[in-house]
């Protein structure tokens, strides 16, 4: 097992904060997009795919990149995938199609599928048991973070023009240099048998990040259509409510380390479950712009300790030799459900309207957990 420096650490929660950053930097612009480009049909659906198109191309990627990063290199894959961040991240910059945005959006995607893979490998070769778990929730927070603060410069960005925002993905040719210098190779050394010996199904685990962000996503993709569209808001307030969101999901990340020690993985899940429906179940009865301040933070405490609880259960199931491709499979179910949700709720929401479907998404998952309790 490798000793994690300081600057290692560091390195790694850089990385990790990337692939919040790749969908949450332009929510507050994509509202615009159906002024911007109302001869489009469909604009309102294809705008929300902004948001998730790169999760489309995790999703059917990440597969194969996790064998291509096992049998070739760790590092140099880090370092394509941080310059092709910035190139394919900064396009809103200087394209003026929705259709040449959607492209670049995609081959952004295959940027993160990298950053997102190596990322959670080499958590798993620096990281053991209990260290890895709390460096799981500070890397999960760091995140929540970074998610912050792209939201709320982006918020204030898209004020001033809408490309703006585009802009704040250049960040990752500055972490380039110190990235370099302070990770290194994974070496395919056997570790203890005590490490492999868990009893557990992945493709179910696989699942579960699945229908985590299947539902977690209607945090950006549908609730600042509600926030700006319907209520009025700015996007530099729309920015703060979303960053107060982001702030709550760090302090799930943390709170994983504590209740791992007192529950199992599943019991995690119920409770983490129970509390995104509370807060849906609140935004679907705001009346207020304010009151959102108190609602999203409760659906981005819930979100920050399921996503922590599911890469760190996928880590103690996975042989230590399959973790690269175990990674690979988890980050494309985890963006199979980014890329899922807006296109599985679109029906919904035009049928419903976006606060009574927030309203029935929690009641929805209420009545579900009651059952899985009672057939348990």
């Amino acid at each position: 097992m490798k000793y994690a420096t300081t600057g290692t650490k560091t390195a790694l929660l850089m990385l990790a904060m990337l692939g919040i950053m790749s969908n949450t930097a332009i929510i507050t612009s994509i509202p615009q997009f159906e002024d911007l480009f109302s001869d489009v049909k469909k604009i309102n659906l294809l705008a929300k795919l902004m948001i998730t198109l790169p999760s489309l191309m995790i999703a059917i990627s990440s597969p194969f990149l996790g064998h291509i990063i096992y049998k070739t290199s760790v590092i140099k894959s880090a370092i394509v995938a941080l310059l092709f961040f910035a190139l394919f991240g900064t396009a809103g910059l200087y394209l003026n199609g929705i259709y040449s945005l959607l492209i670049s959006r995609l081959l952004l995607g295959v940027a993160i599928a990298i950053l997102m893979i190596v990322t959670t490998t080499l958590i798993g070769t620096y990281f053991k048991h209990e260290a890895r778990y709390k460096f799981m929730g500070i890397q999960n927070s760091f995140v929540s973070i970074g998610g912050i603060l792209f939201i709320a410069c982006g918020g204030f960005l898209s004020d001033i023009d809408w490309r703006y925002p585009f802009g704040l993905y250049c960040v990752s040719v500055f972490m380039l240099p110190f990235v370099i210098r302070n990770i290194d190779e994974p070496k395919d050394v056997e570790e203890p048998t005590y490490e492999i010996n868990v009893s557990g199904n992945l493709l179910f685990v696989y699942f579960l990040g699945f229908l985590l962000m299947t539902v977690f996503y209607t945090l950006p993709t549908q609730m600042p259509f509600l926030i700006m569209n319907h209520f009025g808001a700015s996007g530099t307030l729309t920015g703060l409510i979303v960053a107060d969101a982001m702030l709550f999901y760090a302090l799930g990340a943390l709170s994983f380390t504590t209740l791992k020690k007192h529950f199992m993985y599943g019991d995690i899940y119920t409770i983490g479950f129970g509390i995104l429906g509370i807060g849906f179940i609140v935004i679907g009865n705001i009346n207020t712009v304010p009151l959102f301040f108190l609602s999203a933070p409760i659906v981005g405490f819930g979100g920050g300790l399921l996503m922590t609880t599911t890469t760190s259960w996928v880590l103690d199931l996975a042989h230590y030799s399959e973790r690269t491709k175990a990674s690979g499979y988890l980050t494309s179910a985890i963006f199979s459900g980014q890329f899922v949700s807006p296109i599985l709720f679109h029906p919904l929401v035009s049928f419903l309207g976006l606060q009574y479907f927030f309203l029935g998404l929690g009641i929805f998952i209420g009545i579900m957990i009651v059952i899985s309790r009672v057939l348990r």
